[in-house]
């Protein structure tokens, strides 16, 4: 492999051209982006732990067999791509923290379902990439023995969570495209702050196996990218029934990515730059919705402002999420602050089964908006990223309460299970990326992803480069 500066930055689906094409090697990949872990994570803290002789070991592997292929559009998709696993899930062989500094030794014997799928695929497993503890906040501060996980365009502010982690390490050029997963906004949002695309798919798309649901259906897999191509071909990977799943949703026969180039006809669009009850969105966020309209607009789409009414979802989503950290094994004496109040102060089983009922009957309100729109366009949060440590000495209370109005256009479609794409459009003036949310009807990525790659384009966003990690 010739020295090529723009590698790390590749979109994947460009790399798996050159590996089909015997232009690189999986070994070759695996070595730049092993490199480069060493050379900048230190600096990121997007990964909870690196594997690096059994990344290179399944690299050699794959480059035999890629060698001894004559027809190279037999490999499955992605082959040879290196990847990682979010710290929420287990890899045979590697630990499984769930973000916690004391329980670094927990080595996994299994491999969750969405790792079969993707050690199936092809790809090679370079690590695990940090997540908040136990997935429960949209950032990944300082804790005991853990690193935060910091934002590739400027380190002092947070890359997002709980797949924050993932999202830094694909910004900053050390894998070219990640898994993740969404219970309120933890694809979507660390895309939002990192300047990524992020897939959130629908209910039942992507299998939890070998376990049931999470936080009461709310929380799916999803994909993280440089481009709208790599989050289908992702897709294409990750989806499908595994058996006993308590639900699931069938696949296109002809799969995502064979789709998403394709212009979808005239659409129904609304668009919103506040959203109730939690009022406007900063300037800056508010105006990448109306440009970000304005490009739909001029391509034939057909636009209205308006959106539903998520004041009913507040509530009840808040007594599930809290209600989801009373759950486990592990003892409150070694879980951070924030996780402890949460689980001193849990709703009783009574409370989180009405919440339940009550997210259940608001979903279908917000749903049946749908019937007149095909998409709606939202900001993704309603401020810019924040710092890291920016609201460590606030009170658990007061965070929360901040966190709730700093995400809130995420929630409410982990609650109706609907998919939904973040897309980054433009920098604020600091140089932060940030970006727009676009919703779908229920079970409708493909008019997400068709929409989002006109989008991309216009925008061009798989060029973006942090400054802080060079080329």
């Amino acid at each position: 492999m010739q020295k090529n500066n723009n590698f790390p930055f590749t979109p994947a689906h460009e790399l798996e051209k050159l590996i089909r094409q015997k232009e690189i090697s999986p070994l070759e990949l695996t070595e730049l982006y092993l490199q480069r872990i060493e050379d900048i994570d230190t600096h990121l803290g997007s990964f909870a732990h690196i594997a690096a002789d059994s990344a290179i070991k399944d690299a050699h592997l794959k480059t035999e067999i890629l060698s001894n292929t004559k027809d190279t559009q037999e490999l499955p998709p992605f082959f040879g791509i290196p990847t990682a696993i979010k710290d929420l899930y287990s890899v045979k062989g590697m630990p499984t923290a769930y973000g916690n500094g004391f329980i670094q030794n927990n080595i996994a014997d299994f491999d969750s379902g969405i790792v079969t799928k993707i050690k199936k695929a092809g790809m090679i497993i370079l690590g695990k990439t940090t997540t908040s503890e136990l997935g429960s906040l949209p950032y990944i501060d300082e804790s005991p023995n853990l690193r935060a996980s910091r934002n590739p365009y400027n380190l002092e502010y947070t890359s997002g969570g709980s797949s924050g982690g993932a999202a830094a390490a694909v910004a900053g050029g050390l894998i070219p495209v990640v898994h993740g997963s969404d219970g309120g906004g933890s694809v979507r949002g660390p895309a939002f702050c990192c300047g990524l695309v992020g897939l959130k798919p629908s209910r039942g798309r992507i299998s939890n196996a070998p376990v049931g649901d999470y936080l009461a259906g709310m929380a799916t897999h999803g994909c993280l990218s440089r481009s709208v191509m790599d989050s289908a071909i992702l897709l294409d990977i990750l989806s499908g029934y595994t058996i006993g799943d308590p639900y699931w949703l069938e696949s296109p026969p002809e799969g995502f990515a064979h789709l998403v180039t394709k212009n979808p006809p005239s659409l129904k669009i609304a668009f919103a730059r506040e959203i109730v009850p939690f009022g406007k969105a900063d300037d800056c966020l508010q105006q990448q919705v109306r440009d970000t309209v304005d490009i739909f607009a001029d391509m034939g789409h057909q636009v209205t402002e308006t959106c539903p009414d998520f004041s009913g979802i507040v509530e009840p989503f808040k007594i599930i999420w809290q209600g989801s950290m009373a759950q486990g094994d592990f003892p409150n004496t070694i879980l951070n602050p924030m996780n402890r109040w949460l689980r001193e102060t849990a709703p009783s089983l009574r409370e989180y089964l009405d919440a339940i009922h009550r997210m259940q009957v608001i979903s279908r309100q917000i749903v049946a908006f749908f019937a007149d729109f095909d998409v709606l366009i939202l900001p993704t949060y309603l401020q810019p990223p924040i710092k890291v440590g920016e609201w460590a000495s606030l009170s658990s209370e007061i965070t929360l309460n901040n966190i709730i109005n700093w995400i809130a256009p995420c929630p409410p479609f982990n609650a109706t299970g609907q998919p939904a794409i973040a897309l980054p459009t433009s920098f604020t003036d600091s140089g932060l990326p940030i970006g727009i949310q676009i919703v779908g009807k229920p079970k409708d990525e493909i008019t997400l992803l068709q929409l989002a790659y006109q989008l991309e384009q216009i925008k061009q966003w798989q060029k973006y480069r942090p400054a802080m990690v060079g080329i």
